[in-house]
Parts: C-alpha cells; structure tokens; sequence
C-alpha cells in the first residue's frame, strides 16, 4: 500500500517538474482565462486569510506571460514566496504556458500626518489659513495649549 502512495506522490512530483522544465508549452492566454484561474487559485486559500487578501488584487499581465502583483509589505511578500513554486506551477498547468512568471513588487504606501492634539490641530490650521493667527490674538482664543 505504501508502495502505491510513493509512486502517486513521484508521479504528481514528476508532473509538477513537467512545468519547471522539459516540455515547453506555450499556449496564449487572455486576461479573462487569467483571472478566472487566478481567482480558482485563491478558493484554495480558505484556511489562510491572510494570504488570500493579500492575492486578492489580481496581478497585472505584461510582455504576454509574466505577472506582476503589488504588494504593501516584506511580511507579505513572505508569505508569497512560500506558495510561489505551487502557485506558478498551478498556473502553468492550468493555462498551458510554462513561460508564466510572477513577479513581486512592494508599493510604498505614503503615510500622511494627521494632528491629534490641539496644538498640531491649530498649527495644521495656521498652515492652511494664516490670518487664524490675527483671529486668535484679537479675539484672545486658546486653544488648550
């Protein structure tokens, strides 16, 4: 019985080396069969959340057959390359194009600042409307500072 195991698991091994190398397919694909691949891919991910909201952006295609997924951090871009030679490989097979590569970019997400206390409130204020500044003096206003 375990004889019969060992040569299924060699077999699916061997199958998944087909797509990294040997046989050469390159079949086209569209944006549509792309994504409809991409999002079976992602219904296997039920158990892991995270990763999916992190696939869930769909990659952009570009030069026919490489991928390219935005991601906002190095944390998630752990977590992909951990899945990546399954992913690939997934999509290789399913669309029949074993040039498939994806491709990992971090976007730098601008931060920008907001005021919490009363004095940064009022200095955000004084930067958008100098004449608060007259305001405040003539009318004798504080501001909790």
């Amino acid at each position: 019985m375990s004889g019969k195991l060992a040569e299924k698991g060699e077999e699916d091994a061997q199958e998944k080396m087909k797509y990294f190398s040997g046989e050469q397919l390159h079949e086209p694909f569209t944006k549509e069969q792309f994504e409809e691949k991409w999002s079976e891919y992602l219904t296997r991910l039920d158990e892991r959340p995270n990763l999916k909201a992190t696939l869930s952006k769909t990659p952009e295609i570009f030069e026919k057959h490489k991928l390219r997924l935005l991601i906002d951090n190095s944390v998630q871009l752990e977590e992909i390359n951990k899945i990546k030679p399954d992913l690939v490989t997934w999509l290789r097979k399913e669309l029949r194009n074993t040039n498939i590569e994806l491709l990992t970019d971090i976007v730098v997400q601008e931060t920008t600042y907001k005021p919490y206390s009363e004095t940064e409130k009022l200095a955000e204020m004084l930067k958008k409307n100098p004449k608060l500044a007259e305001l405040r003096q003539k009318f004798n206003l504080d501001f909790g500072e």
